[in-house]
């Protein structure tokens, strides 16, 4: 298939294929009362190491089977999820009748050195219409000279207290020179009922 203007082919297929292959879908997982949606390098399929200089997850629509905080974390080696993270956050919110609205600098999700998972949505609602969706950017995962660093936004409907569309911007690194091979998503409790997360390779050129 080809765009043509005026009888002029401007492009074709595949001047497209070059231009559209930077960002290279490499797995979809998909939720049903999940513990935890989990990739690992070299495992199903997954890629994440050094083919990709940047690797992108997008979380959409994830519906927890009960209120809880949906979280990432880590794998540098061996079989644990505890890669010493350094991350800091902040909180836009405005509630859904309009009592309330701001921004909060969360002091409480940040991690100094924490092992725990970094919370990446707080209070995530499971109403039946109730969701979150966002993505994270991972940077250089394989590399063992420099930290990795991550970035990320989440919006999603907070159900606990105030109730409305809530943010989190989130960034770290992963103070560790060891590869990181794994990243998780799971709820602080509970499952994920429903929802799907994809994994890109971003080419550097």
């Amino acid at each position: 298939m080809a765009i043509i203007s005026n009888a002029v082919t401007i492009a074709d297929a595949g001047a497209f294929s070059v231009g559209l292959g930077d960002q290279v879908l490499i797995k979809t997982l998909t939720a049903s009362s999940s513990a935890n949606l989990t990739f690992v390098d070299g495992a199903s399929s997954v890629i994440l190491d050094d083919t990709y200089p940047i690797y992108k997850f997008e979380y959409i629509n994830i519906h927890p089977a009960s209120v809880a905080q949906l979280t990432v974390n880590f794998r540098d080696g061996g079989s644990a999820y505890d890669a010493p993270k350094t991350s800091t956050a902040f909180n836009p919110f405005m509630q859904e009748d309009d009592s309330d609205a701001g921004m909060i600098y969360r002091a409480a999700w940040d991690l100094a050195q924490g092992t725990g998972g970094q919370i990446i949505a707080q209070e995530l609602g499971n109403g039946n219409d109730e969701c979150g969706s966002g993505f994270l950017f991972l940077f250089d995962p394989s590399s063992t000279t420099f930290v990795k660093h991550f970035i990320g936004i989440t919006n999603y409907y907070q159900n606990f207290g105030k109730t409305g569309s809530f943010g989190i911007h989130y960034a770290g690194h992963c103070n560790v020179t060891a590869a990181i091979d794994g990243v998780q998503f799971k709820m602080s409790s509970g499952n994920i009922d429903t929802g799907i997360i994809k994994l890109y390779g971003i080419k550097d050129s």
